[in-house]
């Protein structure tokens, strides 16, 4: 109690900067060791911040002083990974998704409960103001019952700016699977768990064109569907409508909308932690901004290992395993109404997370004159 969570991370591509920038700044978590395949691209992380080794696989998972491994290796590789750490008898928080199957994820759950260790996983965006803001707004009644939201993500692919895409167009990637997580989490934190879905998914192109860095004008196979629509029937009567591309070029509707017979609410991108919040009441003369009002202010991905690392023992983390698990079914079962042309019940269920109170940071102290 009141020492920080030694962390070790495995998997050292572009998403570990992030988490770089947020370590620096909590308090909650300290960072000691990562590790990569590519020995070369651990050690140039570790090169970057004090204190920190640059180690094997295997040896970052014997690390005595490894006390939760963030796993930020590919889709393909989560469960591969977190069952190693977890067998290693190390807690476990995950880039999104939990898994590339629920099968697989539902392996590391299982396991983690056995071992007596801790599963989290990203998203942690929906602890920041925005999402979290929106959900105050809704708890308070602002726009009255909830009846329907529409979440909408459109990009023309993610080969146009990242060097090396592959993973997006693989088995555990595609826009569902990839952008989904913030998406659907949302809504489970906004509106509650999900009960059926009904979808839609087609495969437009079955190659695609690398557009920057060294592979340029690669061409690379896409063996996932690459536009995805569902419909989310929340236990709480709510519906939610969710459209995923990797196809479209633009969009101009609210990444979030949320209506309730009172008002509308438009929440902010949940690929961000803040964000405004727009709410028009019925009655209102035009929309309103509303101030932040919960979540973690100043936030950035890394915050849910802190916010694991403040939970009481034997409670679930807001960004947790059971969470990311019910997420990934959601997900999951849209795929597979898209297959079969059916409706298709969603097995698993999930509390809604606690809100999140206006928080600040905890800066550690040798950054406090900084």
């Amino acid at each position: 109690m009141g020492q920080p969570l030694n962390i070790g991370v495995i998997g050292c591509g572009a998403i570990i900067a992030q988490y770089l920038a947020s370590f620096r700044k909590l308090a909650a978590v300290r960072l000691v060791a990562v590790a990569d395949l590519d020995s070369a691209r651990a050690q140039a992380v570790a090169d970057t911040y004090d204190g920190v080794r640059a180690l094997s696989v295997d040896r970052l998972l014997a690390a005595a002083d490894v006390d939760l491994v963030l796993n930020l290796t590919i889709p393909a590789a989560h469960a591969d990974v977190a069952l190693k750490a977890i067998a290693a008898g190390k807690s476990v928080y995950g880039e999104k998704p939990l898994a590339a199957t629920t099968a697989e994820a539902r392996a590391v759950l299982e396991s983690a409960r056995a071992a007596g260790v801790v599963v989290g996983c990203a998203p942690d965006t929906v602890l920041g103001t925005g999402v979290q803001t929106a959900r105050k707004a809704i708890d308070d009644g602002l726009i009255g019952t909830p009846i329907s939201a529409t979440a909408t993500m459109a990009t023309p692919g993610h080969e146009l700016w990242h060097p090396n895409p592959d993973f997006y167009y693989q088995p555990g990637g595609g826009p569902l699977l990839d952008m989904g997580p913030y998406y659907v989490s949302a809504l489970v934190t906004l509106l509650g768990p999900v009960v059926s879905v009904t979808g839609a998914a087609s495969h437009t192109r079955s190659q695609r064109t690398i557009g920057r860095g060294p592979r340029a004008g690669e061409v690379i196979p896409v063996d996932v569907d690459s536009h995805v629509t569902g419909i989310l029937v929340h236990a709480g009567g709510a519906i939610s409508t969710l459209v995923m591309s990797f196809d479209a070029v633009r969009t101009k509707s609210p990444n979030i909308e949320i209506h309730g017979q009172a008002g509308s609410l438009v929440v902010p991108d949940p690929n961000r932690f803040d964000g405004d919040v727009e709410l028009f009441a019925l009655g209102a003369p035009e929309w309103e901004t509303l101030p932040a009002s919960a979540g973690f202010m100043e936030a950035g991905r890394g915050f849910g290992i802190a916010d694991l690392a403040a939970t009481p023992a034997g409670a679930e983390p807001r960004a947790g395993g059971e969470l990311a698990f019910h997420v990934l079914d959601v997900m999951e079962s849209v795929l597979e109404s898209a297959r079969s042309g059916s409706a298709v019940a969603v097995r698993s269920t999930a509390s809604r997370p606690e809100p999140v109170p206006l928080t600040r940071p905890a800066i550690p102290v040798e950054f406090l004159s900084t």
